[in-house]
């Protein structure tokens, strides 16, 4: 064989190596869009294992109506890790799906993301959850490089029967809350269930009451290095503690399952959760008759919001080789119909004007999600190594362990500007 041959096989050889060995947002490799059987394969990424069935339900919708189009679902465990070591390889899917938090808020800033905001189902998004995305845009930029989908709601989920049987109403002050909470203790009942094992549900009374409590501006404050959470969060903390009073003896071993389960069979009166619960309370028991409210952390009517943030937000990677056929896709998932689809499997709340969630378990925070008296999840803001949970457990171990209240409310706030300073880095 002479040597020209021999240049141009290997020449081949390498153009060849080089079509199979293509990496990166919309390359070759697995999950990201492709052509397999004559079909363009997008990598629709979720970071929420609960939604994935409904997920199939549309996109197998999606798929039917595009022949030569195939989207598969990618939901791995830990999700938020997976996403971060993929961005750190350039290995990015086409599609994502995940929560206007501080992962999407590495992932935005590090200009992953195509900006949606031309698109024309962006005037059809509530505003209250558009300026929410804005929020956690880096420089709290006014560009959709997000979309705001599926919402949720944190409150106290109570079970309807038993307030019926005690003659109780909804309060709508923090006053309000206390005697309800004692009426139901002098009636022999539990007042409220906590399942403190697993620490991350410990969060939810500080993302009920912080929004009503904390100073205007705190975030953005706190970041900047302007303010501490000592000076500025003593009240949030006290109530908290307050709030212990009327938990169950073993409400730090209890876990979320067992918990959920002890709650949807009359163990408790009142839980503070999400709407993310319900499935779990009628899967236990389908009888079980909840309902929700905002906790009222404020004795003004007026500073007691719903804690509601934006649970799914859908992005397109800036760099996939199929970004048109992707914006298509969010269109579709943009459509009411299969929003409606979705939020009804999910007991969610839509971003979508028009989009209701009718279902009588959450009724109790519909009309304040419609009018737009919502206040996002504080830890959305918090930087992503700011463990609050954990530090929000020892507090509550601390109680436990009959620690003076004001020893473990200053120990607290202390840990919290400390562990705070060092998570704050760009």
């Amino acid at each position: 064989m002479n040597n020209k041959k021999i240049v141009s096989l290997l020449l081949v050889g390498a153009l060849m190596a080089g079509m199979f060995t293509v990496t990166g947002c919309g390359g070759s490799s697995d999950g990201k869009s492709s052509a397999k059987g004559g079909k363009t394969e997008l990598e629709l990424f979720s970071s929420k294992a609960e939604n994935k069935d409904v997920l199939q339900k549309l996109v197998d919708k999606f798929n039917e109506s595009h022949e030569d189009v195939t989207i598969k679902i990618t939901a791995p465990a830990d999700a938020g890790t997976v996403l971060k070591t993929r961005m750190a390889k350039n290995d990015m899917p086409d599609i994502v799906m995940m929560g206007g938090d501080n992962n999407y808020t590495e992932v935005e800033s590090a200009g992953m993301l195509v900006d949606l905001s031309d698109q024309d189902y962006i005037s059809n998004i509530q505003d209250s959850y558009m300026q929410m995305v804005y929020d956690v845009n880096k420089d709290k930029e006014e560009k959709a490089y997000g979309v705001p989908y599926a919402t949720n709601a944190s409150g106290v989920i109570y079970n309807v029967d038993k307030f019926n049987e005690l003659g109780l109403e909804i309060p709508k002050t923090w006053d309000e809350f206390i005697d309800v909470l004692d009426q139901i203790k002098d009636a022999g009942e539990q007042p409220l269930l906590m399942t403190y094992k697993d620490a991350w549900t410990s969060l939810c009374p500080w993302n009920s009451m912080a929004p009503d409590l904390q100073p205007d501006g705190f975030t953005d404050d706190r970041k900047e290095g302007k303010t501490t959470f000592a000076g500025t969060h003593e009240e949030i903390v006290e109530k908290y503690l307050t709030l212990l009073d009327y938990a169950q003896d073993d409400f730090m071993g209890l876990t979320y399952d067992d918990g959920n389960k002890a709650f949807a069979n009359g163990d408790a009166v009142m839980i503070i959760n999400g709407n993310w619960a319900i499935n779990q309370y009628k899967n236990a028991n389908a009888d079980i008759n909840v309902n929700m409210f905002a906790l009222p952390a404020s004795d003004d009517e007026s500073k007691n919001y719903v804690t509601s943030g934006v649970d799914v937000l859908i992005g397109v990677c800036k760099d996939s080789a199929n970004e048109e056929m992707a914006k298509e896709f969010v269109s579709f998932m943009m459509d009411t119909e299969n929003a409606q689809t979705y939020i009804d499997d999910q007991f969610a709340f839509s971003a979508i004007k028009g989009v209701e969630q009718n279902n009588e378990t959450v009724a109790g925070v519909k009309e304040d999600i419609a009018n737009g008296k919502v206040a996002n999840f504080p830890d959305h803001y918090y930087p992503s190594g700011f463990d609050l949970s954990a530090l929000i457990s020892e507090m509550c171990l601390n109680y436990s362990n009959g620690m003076d209240n004001q020893e473990n409310m200053d120990q607290f706030l202390k840990q919290c500007d400390e562990k705070y300073d060092i998570a704050n880095v760009d």
